[in-house]
């Protein structure tokens, strides 16, 4: 599912215009980027959190020619699933029965 695929569907869910569906999943995404762009951690109850984990300059290798590279410093956001969605990701589907 991508960006397009959630509004579309929430936009038919709950029966929204689609352009005010896509200005409110554009406003979520934005708030939680900003957010935690500031180093501030984003927890959504049941979901998940988002934090900005910051990565340190390190040496590499160009896996082409074997060079050695520098690589800098980099920030990143990190997701970590609450229980209920690592749950649901992981369930197990039962095969039907035969009668």
């Amino acid at each position: 599912m991508n960006k397009n695929d959630l509004i579309e569907f929430l936009a038919e869910e709950y029966e929204l215009t689609k352009t005010f569906t896509k200005e409110l999943v554009e406003s979520v995404f934005t708030k939680i980027s900003e957010t935690a762009s500031k180093g501030h951690e984003v927890s959504i109850f049941g979901f998940g959190t988002f934090k900005l984990v910051e990565r340190k300059p390190r040496k590499g290798r160009n896996p082409r020619t074997g060079e050695p590279v520098k690589i800098a410093a980099s920030k990143s956001l990190k997701f970590k699933p609450s229980k209920a969605v690592k749950e649901a990701v992981n369930a197990k589907k039962r095969a039907p029965r035969k009668k």
